[in-house]
């Protein structure tokens, strides 16, 4: 079955259809992740994206009971060069295929990606269309339509939960919570608490909590700040606190730190980051559309971290302030271990 891809500039783009058969609008955005589609596709700070993978097939190994960074995803659509269509006879997999259409995510593949990059390259957003036509009426109705803001709200758990561990206690803010974040503090003995967006300074103060960490998520920093402020005057400099990905921009801009605008936004598992203190390069994962001005701080920092793309400061530790924030995802997933570090140096502190 024939679909398109429809952007707002006027251009299309037809491939064949699989996943769900329904019509869905988003953000258009690049994804440079060579594996770990299940990771990417189920990653809360996607939600709302239409996503375009630039590696030349995905689906060849189908989707697990494990690599889940959330249990629905929240992408808007898939738009991939090829997709492998049969996988396995095991039962515990699952083809993409059919994992779309369950999910109610629809995808186009055979479509010429190196094109959408290019374009891409040189618009930093376009709204998108995944639709069974490319009339004209179909680009006016995404001309129309209007994006919704602070996706946080729609991806942050609603309630709060324990994921329980013997150790020390974290307060989690949900801002687009991964699985994996959990998993690695599990490995640590944490015991979490997970909090919606929304928390309010009482609701850590009736958990005691050894330590906060503020997530990644979908939204912008000036978005989710107003929710975060007072968590911040209370408790920075007090308690130890994490920040990652939204989380760090969040911190970056409560600090009055100028965040800068990346001239694409990085979205992929290889983007290499230099500690200043070692010095090391870290092969990373991040999923970020801003980074941060060096210099611009009169925060006391113990270790940096820049991006080698930009050489903007995408990280730091500052063992005065408690604080450690990263911009990129330190449990990976997709990605390489390297950032797990940051897990270790944060519980010193907790510690």
């Amino acid at each position: 079955m024939k679909r398109y891809l429809i952007l707002e500039d006027g251009t299309s783009y037809v491939g064949d259809g699989i996943g769900a058969p329904i019509t869905a609008t988003g953000e258009l955005a690049i994804q440079t992740s060579n594996f770990g589609y299940q990771e990417v596709l189920t990653d809360p700070a996607n939600a709302g994206k239409i996503l375009v993978f630039t590696t030349p097939m995905i689906g060849s190994n189908g989707i697990n009971a494990v690599d889940y960074e959330s249990i629905q995803p929240s992408v808007r659509g898939v738009i991939a060069n090829d997709v492998a269509l049969n996988i396995t006879d095991n039962d515990t997999f699952q083809s993409l295929g059919d994992f779309l259409k369950e999910k109610g995510v629809p995808a186009i593949f055979n479509v010429d990606t190196r094109a959408l990059v290019r374009k891409l390259r040189s618009n930093a957003k376009l709204k998108a269309s995944i639709m069974d036509t490319n009339d004209e009426h179909a680009f006016d109705q995404i001309r129309a339509l209007v994006l919704p803001k602070n996706k946080t709200t729609l991806v942050s758990t609603k309630n709060a939960y324990a994921a329980p561990n013997v150790g020390k206690t974290l307060a989690i803010i949900d801002l687009g919570l991964k699985h994996s974040m959990l998993r690695e503090l599990s490995l640590r003995q944490v015991n979490a608490n997970v909090l919606p967006y929304n928390a309010k300074v009482r609701d850590i103060k009736s958990l005691r909590p050894d330590g906060i960490v503020i997530s990644n998520g979908p939204s912008l920093a000036k978005e989710v700040l107003p929710y975060l402020q007072p968590i911040l005057d209370e408790y920075l400099g007090q308690l130890p606190i994490l920040g990652v990905g939204l989380g760090f921009l969040a911190i970056s801009a409560y600090l009055d730190l100028n965040l800068v605008d990346l001239p694409r936004y990085q979205n992929g598992s290889n983007f290499p980051v230099i500690s200043q203190k070692e010095p090391r390069i870290w092969q990373t994962s991040m999923n970020i559309g801003q980074l941060v001005l060096p210099d611009d701080s009169d925060v006391q920092v113990d270790e940096e971290f820049y991006d080698l793309h930009s050489d903007l400061l995408a990280g730091f530790i500052s063992e005065k302030s408690k604080l450690v924030a990263v911009a990129f995802n330190p449990e990976g997933a997709p990605g390489t271990s390297d950032g797990h570090a940051i897990f270790d140096e944060f519980l010193k502190l907790v510690k």
